[in-house]
């Protein structure tokens, strides 16, 4: 079972085979600080579930097991669709931290709404494509992004991230903690170069999500700032 962000359930379940796999979504806020050191910041959605959308013993087991931690986590039969939301959501997460603003502070800013909207839905236009349903959690309603939401949809959906983000102790996403403090390469070829993949297996055109994968290893290699320059980098390939 991977606690991870990402789809990493389908690599595992390569190696170790499908019924020996689970899967799991997490949206509490934590940051690794040092050995024996955890900095949690909040609650958030904690969910486990079959891939092939059984109610299993095993699961609950783990649901009760995490119970300790979290009483709110909960069993689905629906667990890609929690995953497949979040990599929507962690895609909005990977251009804030091409700046050095906050979540919170760069989900609220008008300029870039129509990119974050955007990205968001190329990721479930993937999602769409592989007969994913995706689940809502914390603010992020996938319904409200899909070009057929009533107006605003998608606004009101941002305003409600903002929110849960400014109740976070964590004000930056462990993306940008790679970028500025550890200096490190992030995940983004296992959380968002995957998406670029399957898009293309499916034939789902992901330039935006392309590009953002792109920049952040620029940002990497020490060839782009964090900045809000580097933000509208990826933004200049909006129409």
């Amino acid at each position: 079972m991977s606690a991870q962000n990402g789809l990493n359930e389908l690599e595992i379940a390569q190696v170790v085979g499908a019924t020996r796999t689970i899967g799991a979504f997490v949206n509490f806020g934590a940051d690794y600080l040092e050995p024996g050191v955890i900095h949690y910041a909040g609650h958030g959605a904690v969910v486990v579930g079959e891939i092939d959308g059984r109610l299993t013993p095993r699961v609950d087991a783990i649901r009760d097991a995490w119970a300790r931690f979290d009483p709110r986590a909960i069993v689905t039969p629906n667990i890609w669709g929690y995953l497949w939301s979040k990599e929507a959501y962690g895609a909005m997460l990977f251009a804030t931290a091409l700046t050095n603003e906050s979540i919170a502070d760069a989900l609220a800013m008008p300029a870039y709404r129509r990119l974050y909207i955007a990205l968001a839905r190329e990721i479930l236009a993937v999602a769409a494509a592989r007969a994913v349903r995706p689940e809502a959690f914390d603010g992020f309603d996938p319904a409200a992004y899909l070009t057929t939401a009533p107006a605003g949809s998608a606004d009101r959906s941002l305003d409600a991230l903002v929110t849960h983000n400014r109740r976070s102790a964590k004000s930056h996403s462990g993306i940008w903690r790679d970028l500025a403090v550890r200096k490190r390469p992030t995940e983004v070829d296992a959380q968002l170069g995957i998406v670029v993949s399957l898009g293309a297996e499916a034939g789902v055109p992901t330039p935006l999500t392309a590009r953002l994968v792109t920049l952040i290893h620029e940002i990497e290699r020490g060839a782009r700032p964090q900045s809000l320059e580097t933000l509208d980098a990826l933004a200049d390939l909006l129409p």
